[in-house]
């Protein structure tokens, strides 16, 4: 969950938070009619905000797929076509915890609403943007009412149904995911391929409108309302010192290449340790004043959670690098169709898909923090085998000729994104399970936020005219993916801050009772 506890929390004092108000079917015994009308309405809001989820996920991996149709289609900058993923990876990472309180202060079911209802109108202006900052607003937008949305899918789950019914239903979430993100690059490559009554990208964003209009209509009637009778207080002023130091590193990264770095960007980037320890003093105060605070710093002190922060940053950074190069590469570079650049990455998709499962069941138990430092190496040389075939083969790579570099990646991605939330979870105490699993979302999403800024170094860099199609992005690309690499290495060393074996749940520190999983994005071509 997307939800924080902190010092001064009913959760820290007394257990779990009660709830206020939940759906009639929501303690049922298991000796419970399973058809019962209550029992067929909790079962109807659980598909009402898994939809949503779904939504929320395919428009997340849809977009990039589509990029070059959006540039060629604008006549876009690379700092617009940055800021179109950044700018939503940005936005939602701010409001994510922030999303999370609100539907404890104010109500889950009036959230949600308020969220699936801006998401889908943010939808409908990109779907009608006539400029690129008009898409790149939107799309901030939509990333905002995204942290309203998502967070309050798992609470609404965790109050609706009762333990002995959480894991059946968090597998069927946990599904949901994996189908959202392998399923947006191909819907989101026939959706451009077919240029639906000639709207060419633009399908991609309104094709959520009714379901988003459904999810309010349905949702008003089947969603019952619950609160947290103690939630915790804002801290706006924690969001807005960490949205400007992220946008202070950002924007410069995105926008100097086209200025010739100016000496405005270098001190916007210098500035920014600065406005981070304002961060870190601000949040201290919060401790402090009412117990609240947007990331609570006490964590850190846990040595695994502080690597696994550092884990899921850099692993963002990566993946933030990775899928918009990489599209750029096939449709810029090889001058492939948006179909063929989409049915490419299956092979990677499916692969992701088997390693995570074979991951979670079968190897983290038995061998621990080792997995996730073999997904790192077998991404890194998946990585290499692709720097590789693209050298050797140039411009006439096949598609087939692909396959065997993105199943090892995917291999590779498989092992880390599955297990990494549990495990760097395994030593915090129970208490602070819902602070740390948002915290942890959050700060990959700002990892993929700064991967997409720094693309304006590793890639658009290397390129003397980007307007010139062709092999000055193959060479590009190639460069780009050294950056990769170097990070995955990165990654590998810090893993050893992870636990050796992830502790089981009923070992855990504070018993057995958890945090639901985190409804972590993970990019899937």
């Amino acid at each position: 969950m997307t939800t924080e506890t902190s010092k001064k929390s009913p959760e820290r004092e007394n257990g779990p938070v009660r709830e206020e108000e939940r759906t009639d079917a929501d303690t049922p015994s298991p000796q419970a009619p399973a058809a019962t009308p209550a029992d067929r309405r909790r079962w109807l809001a659980l598909a009402i905000v898994m939809t949503a989820a779904f939504m929320d996920l395919v428009d997340v991996t849809i977009v990039n797929i589509a990029i070059p149709s959006m540039r060629q289609n604008f006549g876009a900058s690379t700092s617009a076509i940055q800021w179109i993923t950044a700018g939503y990876a940005l936005a939602f990472a701010a409001g994510l915890i922030t999303g999370g309180r609100l539907g404890d202060i104010f109500g889950r079911k009036r959230l949600f609403l308020i969220g699936i209802a801006g998401f889908t109108a943010a939808s409908l202006l990109c779907g009608i943007a006539a400029n690129p900052s008009m898409l790149v607003a939107s799309r901030i937008l939509q990333g905002a009412m995204a942290a309203m949305m998502v967070p309050q899918v798992l609470a609404i789950i965790h109050v609706t149904f009762p333990p002995h019914e959480r894991g059946k239903v968090f597998g069927m979430f946990g599904a949901i995911v994996g189908l959202g993100a392998v399923s947006g690059p191909m819907l989101g490559a026939l959706l451009t391929e077919w240029d639906l009554f000639g709207l060419e990208w633009r399908p991609i964003f309104l094709i959520n409108l009714p379901v988003g209009i459904a999810g309010v209509l349905l949702g008003r009637k089947f969603i019952t309302e619950s609160k947290a009778p103690q939630a915790l207080r804002l801290d706006l002023v924690g969001v807005v010192l960490a949205t400007v130091g992220l946008v202070m590193l950002i924007f410069p990264l995105t926008h100097g290449r086209e200025n010739d770095w100016p000496l405005w960007g270098f001190l916007s980037m210098g500035a920014v340790p600065f406005v981070f320890a304002g961060f870190i003093a601000y949040e201290k105060y919060k401790i402090k004043k009412d117990g609240s605070p947007l990331v609570e710093l006490s964590l850190f002190k846990v040595k695994s959670f502080a690597g696994g922060i550092a884990v899921q940053l850099t692993f963002g950074i990566a993946t933030g690098i990775f899928f918009l190069v990489w599209t750029l590469y096939m449709q810029m570079g090889l001058g492939w169709s948006a179909l063929r650049a989409g049915t490419t990455g299956i092979p990677f998709s499916l692969a992701v898909s088997a390693a995570a499962g074979l991951s979670v069941q079968k190897l983290v138990p038995r061998f621990g923090r080792k997995v996730l430092q073999a997904g790192a190496l077998t991404m890194a040389a998946g990585l290499l085998l692709y720097i590789w075939e693209s050298d050797h083969y140039g411009m006439e790579i096949a598609s087939w000729q692909m396959a065997a570099p993105l199943i090892v990646m995917g291999i590779g991605m498989g092992l880390i994104v599955a297990p990494l939330t549990d495990t760097v979870l395994s030593q915090v105490p129970r208490e602070h399970a819902g602070s740390a699993s948002g915290l942890i979302n959050t700060t990959g999403q700002m990892g993929n936020a700064l991967g997409l800024g720094l693309t304006s170094v590793v890639f658009f860099g290397l390129i003397d005219d980007d307007m010139v199609l062709g092999p000055p992005y193959v060479d590009a690309f190639r460069g780009a993916l050294w950056w990769v690499v170097a990070v995955l290495v990165v990654i590998f060393a810090v893993m050893f801050m992870l636990p050796r074996k992830s502790i089981p749940v009923e070992q855990r520190e504070g018993g057995t009772e958890h945090a639901g999983p985190a409804a972590e994005k993970v990019p899937v071509a």
